[in-house]
């Protein structure tokens, strides 16, 4: 099968765009898709970041320190964006006015300020694809609770609770980073950080909160800066908001977590979904599993827990038997991202990547919690556009 290639240009060559890289490389593993990433021109203020990839991928063109010179490549069709959040608006502009389509990562924008600005920029740029990073829906067990939730399967919801957890800043000598900035990671902090995540599924179900009261955390006050000092930590390690969910038929509490300090978990992401008729949830930390609870009036209340088949939104050829893991979902996500880019809105399997509306939305929950978090209050989330 003769695949339609996409060129891609990367700008930030740190490690998520090195897992961009992988996954390109590892495009074979896809059974029946005809659509195929190559990356032609990379880009980074550090001249190392990009040595990798010339070193590395072969198909690699270019490289380049200053991003207008990428966007400037004609050979560019689309671009995988992976930056400090401050520097989001301005480079992400920059890339929709270039016509280049735009897999960018979260939290779009450093503020709501910020995300507006990229929100205008599509409206003025409607015929270019922008979509938001975010791999973690495309687990097979994920995926089952998407299945279960489009066919009405839980009836009344009671709670829904999710979170994205893990632990690389417990370790109180670790060096200060750009996330523990206001100036370069914003006031968020591990909101903006990982919060997308957690909100990606919730606002594709339409359970947009109505209100949220937030409890934000910080453990560690101060890291070594590098240089024999100590810095401050300026951004937020941990939060848990407390959301009350308004549909059009029923109302339920939802909690939503997102921290760095998370004693034992590497990298955790779930969610769980209480109904009156059927209850679900799914971890990273269990990849392989999936736990489920039908019940009926009078029925017994059991909790089955069954292995999740490797089951992928696109078809591979790995056997049923083996595990998902992470890797496996951040190719998943770019071929859904390159499914439609070359689908003409016929996309072999219907869930699409993180969409910018939804990352707006995540904008006006981050900016609510940090309300809460000055008043003490719970603040109501005014969805109106």
């Amino acid at each position: 099968m003769e695949k339609k290639q996409i060129r891609f240009g990367v700008i930030g060559c740190g490690l998520m765009g090195k897992e961009f890289a992988s996954a390109a490389a590892r495009w074979l593993h896809l059974a029946d898709v005809d659509f195929q990433p190559s990356i032609v021109a990379v880009c980074d203020a550090n001249p190392a970041a990009t040595q990798w990839f010339t070193e590395h991928v072969p198909s690699v063109q270019a490289a380049y320190s200053d991003y207008k010179e990428l966007l400037a490549d004609e050979s560019v069709d689309a671009v995988y964006c992976a930056v400090p959040h401050n520097l989001h608006a301005q480079i992400y502009v920059d890339i929709i006015q270039a016509g280049k389509h735009l897999l960018g990562e979260k939290p779009f924008g450093i503020d709501a300020q910020a995300n507006a600005v990229i929100e205008q920029a599509l409206r003025d740029n409607p015929g270019v694809i922008v979509r938001c990073s975010s791999e973690f829906p495309f687990f097979p067990g994920a995926q089952q609770i998407v299945q279960w939730v489009n066919e009405n399967r839980f009836g009344r919801i009671i709670e829904v609770e999710a979170g994205f957890w893990h632990s690389s800043d417990l370790d109180p000598t670790k060096v200060i980073n750009w996330k523990r900035r206001i100036a370069t990671n914003g006031e968020y902090g591990c909101m903006g950080d990982l919060g997308m995540h957690v909100l990606h599924l919730p606002i594709r179900f339409g359970w947009k909160p109505a209100n949220v009261r937030a409890l934000l955390s910080k453990i560690v006050e101060e890291r070594p800066d590098g240089k024999g000092g100590q810095a401050a930590c300026e951004t937020w390690d941990n939060a848990i908001l407390a959301c009350e969910v308004e549909t059009a038929d029923q109302k339920f509490p939802m909690v939503l977590s997102t921290k760095r300090i998370a004693p034992g978990h590497a990298n955790t992401w779930f969610i769980r979904i209480q109904g009156t008729e059927f209850s679900a949830e799914f971890t990273t930390k269990n990849p392989k599993q999936v736990a489920s609870l039908p019940y009926a009036p009078g029925g017994v209340q059991a909790w089955h827990v069954a292995d999740a088949p490797y089951k992928s939104a696109y078809g591979t050829i790995t056997g049923g038997i083996f595990e998902f893991g992470f890797s496996d979902s951040i190719l998943q996500m770019w071929a859904a991202f390159c499914d439609e880019l070359t689908s003409g809105g016929q996309m072999q399997q219907p869930f699409r990547c993180a969409t910018p509306e939804e990352a707006a939305g995540s904008h006006r929950v981050f900016t609510a919690a940090l309300e809460s978090q000055r008043t003490g209050q719970t603040v109501a989330i005014d969805w109106r556009d």
